[in-house]
């Protein structure tokens, strides 16, 4: 039997309170590990009873997705302390970079200093260049998403949270581990398979692009204290925002044949964390069934 050495690590995991990151932080709880959740809640124009019907309608598209997005973690806690699991949440805004120190902090308090961090939470609003592309729903990818052209204030909110908040975590977890002694570290980066071109999400993409040079120069200066750092980059994953036309769709142009799921990533995570990827850093990999097999 393949032992990851996972039990009792201190994992961080950003954006986990639905999709990718909840299934993360099930699938570190299920081998041992201690799970520190954040997530952050965007203002919406939806109401309670909105978010309530839409997240039972499990119909995939706009609505459905921006409910998900609206819990708190409290089912994911609940989930892995009825199993035996130890977990905490904290919601906090990683636009604001004073709270990153605060983070760890909080995690060191209740659960010990962070030995795995996987930087999960994402920001993304859909822009074009192309004025034939917009829409106020409706955009290709599902139902109701609205697509603009560039403004300031959206590029400035993806850079600030793909890009700025992933570096500014992967620097406070490096000096704190390089203070305490620690030989050991792992580092996972969730970016996506568009991040080099993605038409009608632009920003999104290029600043997940930006996140993936700074986890190759991370993985370059680290290795001498003994810290991995990898990269995620998922194919179509039904996080919510899918309706069913589009999943069979997708599912069709797969090779593997079927839409990806939160957990699928999740196991990768999981490996790149685990004893067995001990040799591995600096690399991207595609978690998609296939759907893309290039750079």
């Amino acid at each position: 039997m393949i032992d990851p050495g996972l039990e009792n690590k201190t994992v961080l995991i950003t954006g986990a309170n639905h999709g990718i990151g909840a299934a993360t932080a099930t699938a570190f709880a299920t081998q041992g590990a201690r799970v520190f959740i954040t997530f952050y809640r965007e203002r919406t124009e939806l109401s309670d009873r909105e978010i309530e019907d839409a997240i039972r309608s499990d119909l995939g598209g706009y609505k459905h997705y921006t409910a998900l997005q609206q819990q708190d973690a409290e089912h994911v806690l609940k989930s892995i302390r009825d199993k035996g699991g130890k977990a905490v949440a904290c919601e906090t805004n990683l636009a604001e970079a004073a709270h990153i120190p605060l983070l760890f902090d909080l995690c060191e308090e209740k659960i010990g200093p962070v030995d795995i961090l996987v930087n999960n939470h994402a920001y993304c609003v859909l822009e074009t260049f192309d004025p034939g592309r917009l829409t106020d729903g409706g955009d290709g990818l599902g139902q109701g998403f609205p697509i603009h052209l560039p403004r300031a204030d959206i590029i400035d909110s993806h850079f600030t949270i793909n890009t700025r908040a992933y570096a500014l975590m992967m620097s406070e977890y490096f000096q704190r581990n390089i203070e305490k002694g620690a030989n050991w570290g792992r580092v996972i980066n969730l970016s996506t398979d568009a991040a080099h071109q993605h038409e009608g999400n632009i920003s999104y993409a290029a600043s997940k692009h930006a996140i993936e040079s700074y986890s190759r120069s991370a993985a370059a200066e680290m290795g001498k204290y003994g810290i991995t750092v990898n990269i995620v980059a998922p194919g179509p994953i039904q996080t919510g925002y899918i309706p069913p036309n589009m999943e069979e769709k997708i599912a069709r142009a797969t090779p593997l044949g079927r839409v990806g799921k939160p957990e699928d990533v999740a196991e990768v995570i999981l490996f790149l964390a685990s004893e067995q990827a001990h040799w591995l850093t600096g690399q991207l990999l595609y978690v998609g069934g296939g759907w893309r097999m290039d750079h």
